[in-house]
């Protein structure tokens, strides 16, 4: 089975899975790495994707998967919130409009080649990014690569989340 049937049968099953409940598929995507296949869901919820949600859906698409066993070899099957999520159609950017993105493109835009910036959405081909108060346009057929980017929410009294990942007080 190509990877793009194993895609289309699973985004089948999940959406069987997931109807009634408040559980998007974002998207299914079933590639090699390394030597190892990984089926990957990515989901998405309107309070945010819990563990809870993750689990669901990996456990009743795993068994469902291995009844009807369509993969004839090994995989890894991984659920997770659509985070950091890539843009891969057109609708993933009407859909995501308003949310921060970064788009890597062949050719600079606007003398660059990384932009980041607030999704403002796609017309005619040409994704519409806001950029310091600026709109920034992208014609489509520039983009290598785009994908959604997690953002640290404050928290009470404007203390930001984040990783110290400072030495510490070893010398050295």
């Amino acid at each position: 089975m190509k990877p793009k049937d194993v895609e289309d049968l699973v985004c089948a099953m999940l959406n069987r899975i997931v109807e009634g409940k408040d559980i998007e598929i974002v998207d299914v995507m079933f590639d090699k790495e390394g030597g190892q296949w990984f089926l990957r869901v990515y989901i998405d919820c309107p309070e945010g994707v819990s563990m809870d949600d993750c689990t669901f859906v990996n456990e009743t698409l795993g068994k469902e998967l291995d009844a009807l066993d369509p993969i004839p070899h090994s995989y890894v099957l991984e659920v997770s919130s659509s985070g950091e999520k890539p843009l891969r159609k057109e609708s993933d950017y009407v859909r995501f409009s308003g949310r921060k993105v970064l788009i890597n493109t062949y050719m600079p835009v606007n003398g660059m080649k990384s932009l980041e910036g607030k999704l403002l959405g796609l017309v005619d081909d040409v994704i519409k990014l806001e950029i310091h108060g600026e709109t920034v346009s992208i014609p489509m057929s520039k983009v290598s690569q785009a994908r959604l980017v997690v953002e640290i929410q404050e928290l009470g009294g404007g203390d930001m989340v984040g990783i110290d990942d400072s030495p510490g007080d070893e010398e050295g």
